[in-house]
């Protein structure tokens, strides 16, 4: 995974996004590309057009962030965006060194994942890994434990290679944004992790569905709304979830399925939570002290 290419790329699909309409330009005539030119952008950040054009070829190193921030500003760049593309720089000035997806979590981590008794939880690492659950976590994404071969739970490689993930994932084409788009941020945080390149290969190979929204260059933050899953054993469950990053375990994202009082998604947990209780030993809990590779 090539952090020049990664830059051009990305740079190139978030130019062709922005009409000149939207840019506040006139739309002019006999436009060979779709969005802006290079030259608009140029205009519109301030800087030439030779400059702007070495940039979008992937030279970011060293570029400062008053640039950067007047480039986000001109392609109409989203938070998300944004902070991807001070990744892809940050990473461009950087030695090459890859950060390995966590396989196992703290004690402590875990007896708080316990304690959550009456809402599902999960720990994940940025290639989608499923490192730790508590017991209504690892119920609810039970088909996602079932799928696995070989290493830990992996959500992305359920989704796209798993017949099964299309059930469980009832608005299947939201859900595969999203997973492609949370695993290309992680690929700018971290793009020497060749573990994390060697699942994008994979999943590209092996899936058309991937492998075109991995070439869109999509990128998302992750961290509430509401999402609808199909379980094997209870039915649907729309739930809502608060995600977020664990800043004294870099590289790990808890995530906590809720329902409101006295609605069908609240009763639909119960309903999992007495599943689970009685299915308890049909998933391989992650805290034992077996290997996940």
């Amino acid at each position: 995974m090539d952090n020049r290419d990664e830059i051009r790329d990305f740079l190139a699909t978030r130019r062709a996004k922005i009409t000149p309409q939207q840019a506040g330009l006139a739309p002019g005539t006999r436009r060979r590309v779709p969005g802006l030119r290079r030259e608009e952008v140029a205009v519109l950040a301030g800087v030439s057009t030779d400059w702007y054009t070495r940039l979008e070829k992937g030279h970011i190193s060293g570029v400062s962030e008053e640039v950067l921030n007047a480039v986000a500003r001109a392609l109409q760049l989203d938070a998300a965006e944004r902070a991807h593309l001070f990744d892809l720089a940050r990473a461009a000035s950087a030695r090459p060194r890859s950060r390995r997806p966590v396989q196992k979590v703290r004690t402590g981590l875990q007896r708080m994942l316990d304690a959550m008794s009456d809402a599902p939880a999960i720990i994940r690492n940025g290639r989608m890994d499923v490192v730790a659950a508590n017991l209504l976590g690892r119920a609810m994404y039970w088909p996602v434990f079932q799928s696995r071969r070989t290493g830990p739970p992996n959500i992305a490689r359920f989704q796209f290679l798993d017949p099964a993930g299309r059930d469980f994932f009832p608005q299947w084409d939201t859900a595969a944004d999203t997973i492609v788009a949370l695993l290309r941020t992680e690929a700018g945080r971290d793009p020497y992790n060749k573990d994390l390149t060697d699942l994008v290969g994979e999943l590209c190979t092996r899936c058309d569905d991937f492998r075109g929204r991995w070439a869109q260059h999509d990128v998302r933050l992750h961290h509430t709304g509401t999402k609808t899953f199909h379980h094997p054993a209870v039915g649907e469950l729309i739930l809502d979830y608060e995600s977020m990053d664990l800043h004294a375990d870099p590289g790990l994202n808890l995530t906590v399925y809720t329902a409101a009082p006295d609605t069908p998604a609240h009763d639909a947990l119960r309903l999992l939570a007495s599943w689970a209780a009685t299915q308890e030993n049909a998933v391989r809990p992650l805290r034992d002290d077996r290997s996940p590779c």
